[in-house]
């Protein structure tokens, strides 16, 4: 009789525990604000959000030096120009 019961217990558990895994990451959720990872495809995609905030935060500092640039070239600000020049070297892909 226990035997039985505890059988039943055990794969009602064991079923419960499936039911509750959560989900790799947050897909609904954009990579900025992405919080939460689990298990091997969690990683994965955390890695792939880390390259992919990495591009774009380079790609926003070369278009803000690019703009820089200009504007320091209609002010003819020589220092300004190589500061960005140089920046934009380093961003800009």
């Amino acid at each position: 009789m226990y035997k039985h019961i505890f059988f039943i217990a055990s794969v009602l558990l064991l079923s419960a525990c499936g039911a509750t895994k959560p989900e790799p990451y947050e897909k609904d959720v954009s990579p900025e604000n992405r919080e939460k990872y689990s298990g091997a495809e969690g990683m994965e995609q955390y890695q792939k959000d880390q390259s992919y905030i990495m591009n774009k935060e380079l790609a926003d500092k070369c278009a803000s030096a690019k703009m820089e640039l200009l504007i320091a070239e209609s002010e003819e600000n020589i220092k300004e120009m190589e500061k960005q020049k140089e920046i934009i070297e380093d961003t800009c892909v």
